[in-house]
């Protein structure tokens, strides 16, 4: 009878996200990718040499990138409502953001410094 009065928990594999919450994730991710896409496609679209600090920032800026886009990916199957794969693609976006500002603050930087090249001109 003890047995009977323990009431089952919910494991990780099994608590979910509210679809809502989800979706406003999904729209917010979406226009920060969309964001980093139209910096990455400025930076691209800009003549002259690059410099081997550009090269570093812009792979930082496009690995970054590679990971919203996998995080928005990953968010947009319905497996996604599942806590434990929500949280990892959240994981997955907040990683790629924070590559993507590195990025940018090294290029700042490396202008600043007289080391940048096309990067921030224009």
């Amino acid at each position: 009878m003890a047995k009977d009065a323990v009431e089952p928990v919910e494991s990780d594999e099994q608590q979910r996200v509210d679809s809502t919450f989800r979706n406003g994730s999904i729209t917010a991710i979406g226009v920060v990718v969309g964001f980093s896409l139209g910096f990455l496609s400025r930076w691209s679209a800009l003549p002259g040499e690059w410099m081997q600090t550009d090269l570093v920032s812009v792979a930082s800026i496009t690995l970054g990138l590679a990971l919203q886009v996998k995080a928005l990916a990953d968010l947009l199957l319905v497996s996604s409502l599942q806590l434990k794969r929500y949280n990892r693609s959240i994981r997955f976006f907040l990683a790629g953001l924070i590559l993507v500002g590195l990025g940018v603050v090294f290029a700042v930087f490396a202008d600043l410094l007289g080391f940048g090249g096309i990067v921030l001109q224009g």
